[in-house]
């Protein structure tokens, strides 16, 4: 099985928000096995649907969806499955795993407040 992972944020008008996702998906890339793609709910490309395709035509059979959320919103709880549902239709032969929002594991809410505590 070749995985693919997607970075899955909220996306913004402003180009320079997307810097520190550029970044982590860079880092990520060197820690995994399989291709890294950015992926952005509004303002920004690619879009998911763009990203898995991407993931699909270089050969990932399954892709892990990352979202890059602190939490649970009206954006993961609604948006995000109805997106995950539409590409899952698109690209049937994938597998597809929406995993929680990043900032609800216990070792990134240590990190950040490592992070504030340290005054990084």
């Amino acid at each position: 099985m070749k995985p693919g992972t997607v970075l899955f944020a909220h996306g913004s008008p402003d180009r320079d928000w997307a810097r520190p996702l550029q970044q982590l998906a860079a880092t990520l890339c060197k820690k995994l096995e399989g291709p890294v793609e950015l992926a952005y709910l509004e303002f920004m490309e690619p879009t998911l649907e763009q990203a898995i395709a991407t993931l699909a035509r270089s050969g990932a059979d399954a892709v892990r969806i990352v979202p890059v959320f602190l939490g649970q919103g009206g954006h993961l709880k609604q948006d995000l499955p109805k997106l995950v549902a539409a590409v899952q239709m698109k690209h049937a032969k994938l597998s597809i795993r929406l995993e929680p929002a990043i900032g609800e594991q216990a070792s990134v809410i240590e990190a950040i407040a490592a992070a504030i505590a340290r005054g990084a």
